[in-house]
């Protein structure tokens, strides 16, 4: 995907927090949110191997109404002159105006449809997917999942690891899906360990990232955990207290936090900090998986 003129290997720097520094525990930031300016941290490692699978196809996917994954699905649309297709969560939407996230899908080119929550459940079944396929006109296009990923997107999110042996002892990054936790742990080295800042409450994510780890690499790779006490009350909820949080590191070491996932990881890592999770003389590295979109 040279054609995206990716930054990579994304630039890894250490930072000065008494948070972290009063513990003896050193802070790397590995800058994935610069990336590329429009397909962001993540979005671009996993989307990149599905880009090339599609192989010019048209590319449909699946996202909420405020999806970061289909805002960068749109945006390598535009860039690569591929067609795409996102099918919304919510048919109330349809009827009005598009908010900022999805007037930017439709900017891009991206055609936009409404579908019922009901149906949103059931897009992984092959009679409802085919349906929408049909609906959209679009019967051979490459299909993404929600989130943005599978196998490829794993094995893609595997080289976020390997630009990572031998810098750092713990590697912490918000998760959704799980996908880019999956790739992460598989590209480390022996005695490495990725830690996953859940951004959803239900506690599931653990068997969604062996599932794809199995179906990635045939078993589950790398030493790799979950802390699920950050989430925060879901995902998009960004209470005062998270808000106060990450303007305050923004202030602190001019890195932009994107509220709804890396502010979560971030605030876990302070917290694991200061209950004393980290051994002294243990470097952490958070991944700044994106940045907030204007």
């Amino acid at each position: 995907m040279t054609d995206l003129r990716p930054n990579l290997p994304s630039p890894l720097r250490e930072v000065s927090d008494d948070r972290f520094g009063r513990h003896g525990v050193r802070l790397l930031l590995k800058r994935d949110d610069l990336i590329h300016p429009e397909l962001i941290g993540n979005k671009w490692r996993k989307l990149a191997p599905n880009l090339e699978r599609a192989a010019g196809r048209t590319l449909l996917t699946f996202g909420g109404a405020y999806s970061n994954h289909l805002r960068a699905t749109a945006a390598a649309g535009r860039l690569l002159g591929l067609p795409t297709v996102g099918v919304v969560r919510g048919d109330e939407l349809a009827g009005r105006p598009l908010n900022p996230s999805l007037a930017r899908c439709a900017a891009d080119g991206m055609r936009l449809r409404f579908v019922d929550r009901s149906t949103y459940r059931r897009k992984t079944e092959p009679d409802v997917l085919g349906t929408l396929l049909d609906a959209v006109g679009a019967p051979d296009a490459y299909v993404v999942p929600e989130g943005g990923s599978n196998a490829a997107a794993v094995r893609g999110c595997r080289a976020l690891g390997e630009e990572l042996r031998g810098r750092t002892d713990v590697v912490a990054l918000a998760c959704g899906t799980g996908g880019t936790l999956a790739g992460l742990a598989a590209g480390l080295a022996p005695g490495q360990r990725a830690l996953g800042i859940p951004v959803l409450k239900g506690g599931f994510l653990a068997d969604g990232i062996q599932a794809l780890q199995e179906e990635a690499f045939g078993g589950r790779r790398g030493e790799w955990w979950l802390d699920e006490r950050f989430h925060f009350g879901g995902y998009a909820r960004v209470p005062p207290a998270l808000e106060t949080f990450a303007a305050d590191f923004e202030q602190r070491h001019g890195v932009p936090v994107e509220r709804l996932y890396v502010a979560k990881s971030l605030y876990g890592l302070v917290v694991l900090a200061e209950e004393g999770a980290f051994p002294r003389g243990t470097t952490v590295t958070g991944v700044i998986t994106g940045r907030p979109f204007p």
